[in-house]
């Protein structure tokens, strides 16, 4: 997609979006409530209008016949409540035009846990099972292009784990994949690349590895033998102690310090038993890309 613009009123919830997914690929698509994430993912469903831009699959415009390749996980209960379980899941493969919309619809149940929820109505499921059964639908016409928008909220780490394998699974079978969450460990566990927006517009993008090492910052952790380290004190004002405990010291310093600096002033506090240092987790990365955005 290139060039994404839409207003609401007086707001500009997308101003100048420009993303790629990969094909076979888990992007992450980031951003604090209201930065356009949404509406980004309704434009490629064809849900909602954009006022300027392309949107493009394939190298190609989408059609109906395309977006029925699609499948869509919206952040709101998108199910009728009073329908069957099993009855949901077969009405929207036969709305992707599947004709063998019963098996597909077993097999997806099964793989769910919810087999034996089949003939209760949805309303009468858990958050979770709820959750379960969206992405489901999502699937259960074997899509193309996966659109998930918040898919971990209300999930057990039981059903966290589930939920990630099935994606894995999909990335085998070739499918491509975009994923908004704000559960951004999960994130960087799932995703090859992330975008982040930030007031309906990109403030960066790329391979999660590649923009944790662009990171202004380093974070260090420190174990030691015992519990003499109430009294450290940070040799340099750039330091940042961000955690202390009796026998552990979290420290963020600026990404042109040294490691064995680092090191040597944590090992003068007493003997170690543990000490880590490198690029800061996706969290930073995205707490720093938002709040130096311009609003």
């Amino acid at each position: 997609m290139t060039g994404l613009s839409k207003r609401f009123g007086s707001t500009q919830a997308l101003d100048d979006v420009s993303l790629e997914v990969p094909t076979g690929q888990i992007v992450g698509f980031l951003g604090p409530n209201g930065s356009g994430k949404t509406t980004t993912m309704r434009s490629v469903m064809g849900l909602i209008s954009i006022d300027r831009g392309r949107i493009t699959w394939c190298d190609a415009p989408i059609s109906g016949d395309v977006r029925r390749t699609f499948g869509y996980m919206p952040a709101e209960r998108g199910m009728y409540p009073k329908m069957r379980v099993g009855e949901q899941l077969e009405y929207f493969a036969r709305l992707a035009g599947r004709r063998d919309a019963r098996p597909l619809a077993d097999v997806w149940l099964e793989r769910m846990g919810l087999t034996e929820r089949r003939d209760d109505e949805v309303q009468a499921l858990s958050s979770g099972n709820q959750q379960r059964l969206q992405l489901a639908i999502a699937l259960v016409h074997d899509p193309r292009l996966l659109i998930l928008d918040e898919p971990f909220s209300g999930l057990d780490p039981i059903a966290v784990e589930t939920m990630k394998r099935l994606l894995r699974d999909q990335l085998e079978r070739g499918v491509t994949i975009l994923l908004s969450s704000h559960q951004l460990d999960l994130v960087s566990d799932v995703c090859s690349a992330v975008v982040i927006v930030s007031s309906g517009r990109v403030v960066l993008d790329g391979d999660v590895a590649r923009i944790r090492e662009s990171s202004a910052v380093r974070d260090a952790r420190a174990t030691f033998a015992n519990g003499a380290v109430a009294g450290f004190v940070v040799p340099d004002d750039s330091w940042q102690v961000t955690s202390m405990s009796d026998r552990e010291i979290a420290i963020r310093v600026p990404a042109a310090t040294a490691a064995s600096e680092v090191f040597s002033a944590m090992h003068a506090v007493g003997p170690l038993v543990e000490f880590t240092f490198g690029a800061p987790e996706l969290s930073q990365v995205f707490i720093e890309a938002v709040s130096g955005a311009p609003q």
